[in-house]
């Protein structure tokens, strides 16, 4: 059973399901949305993350990487070749202002469960529990995933997975009788487009969400939506027209406004950030698809998560 890498492990969270959850971020995932907030979460092997804000220029990370990828610019702050970088880590051990970061890390999954179960008195009184996400969490091992929904379970904890959906069935359906919901993105109806910003088109998610409907899973559908990609009347309308002519069994509507935070991650991962043509939807439009859903006969829609 290969142990995959988690980046964060998020308490207190209650953005990602019903109550009050522990969020389990894995690292790696099969699409790359453009928009994507968490771009530490993408890619399936460790990283460093640099914080050139707290740079004090002292040189010690120049002097101790071995693969010399580490220089001083003309303001004495620490950059990085990201084509020499192998994420070993030694920069970070030696850097005394916390400006270097190693983003990934391995978890038995004895010690993961252990950690997850020490908030189970919050999850039994708010009605929450674990929420496994990413990155994709159906895209690490699935023999560890489906172990620890299992033992989670077991525990009489909550599971709820928020998955992109592209990814083989089986592995929907192997952790299907451990989890209690599954947080399920829609991020655009048309192929092309799909392709254009998310690097693969959307066939696989579109039939899976159908054959995870038809098994009796609990969806709820996600929806990130971001002014001058998805944020139209034409993209609601076919949202809604896919999930009544497929008859999907949607327990709630989560409109996601699009949000930048992230962006300033990317440049301290080496990457250029692709969003200078998104922005926030409109309050008053995201109210109006809220009624829209409604009279199409899904009541439970909220905006946020």
């Amino acid at each position: 059973m290969e142990k995959p890498l988690i980046f964060n492990i998020q308490k207190y969270s209650i953005h990602d399901g019903e109550g009050i959850r522990t969020t389990v971020f894995f690292k790696g995932c099969p699409i790359s949305c453009r928009w994507c907030h968490n771009p530490e979460s993408q890619r399936f092997q460790n990283e460093l993350l640099c914080h050139l804000e707290r740079c004090t220029g002292c040189g010690a990370c120049v002097n101790t990487c071995p693969q010399k990828a580490v220089t001083l610019d003309g303001e004495h702050k620490a950059q990085v070749d990201y084509a020499k970088c192998t994420a070993c880590g030694v920069c970070v051990d030696d850097c005394l202002q916390n400006a270097r970061e190693l983003v990934g890390k391995e978890y038995e999954l004895k010690e993961l469960v252990k950690k997850l179960e020490r908030d189970i008195l919050f999850y039994e009184r708010s009605h929450g529990g674990v929420t496994l996400s990413g990155g994709e969490v159906l895209a690490q091992d699935i023999d560890y995933v489906e172990e620890l929904t299992r033992r989670l379970c077991d525990k009489g904890i909550a599971v709820d997975i928020d998955t992109c959906g592209h990814v083989p069935y089986e592995r929907l359906k192997r952790v299907l009788p451990y989890t209690d919901t599954y947080l399920y993105d829609l991020k655009l109806m048309d192929p092309e487009k799909h392709r254009e910003y998310i690097g693969v088109d959307n066939h696989l998610i579109l039939e899976n969400l159908k054959k995870l409907s038809a098994d009796g899973a609990k969806i709820n559908i996600r929806l990130p939506l971001i002014d001058g990609v998805n944020a139209s009347d034409e993209h609601i309308d076919q949202i809604i027209r896919f999930l009544k002519e497929n008859d999907i069994r949607v327990w709630q509507v989560n409109l996601l406004k699009y949000h930048n935070t992230g962006s300033s991650k990317y440049k301290k991962l080496g990457r250029d950030y692709d969003g200078a043509c998104m922005a926030v939807p409109d309050d008053a439009w995201l109210n109006q698809v809220v009624e829209t859903f409604k009279q199409n006969g899904f009541p439970n829609i909220h905006i946020g998560g």
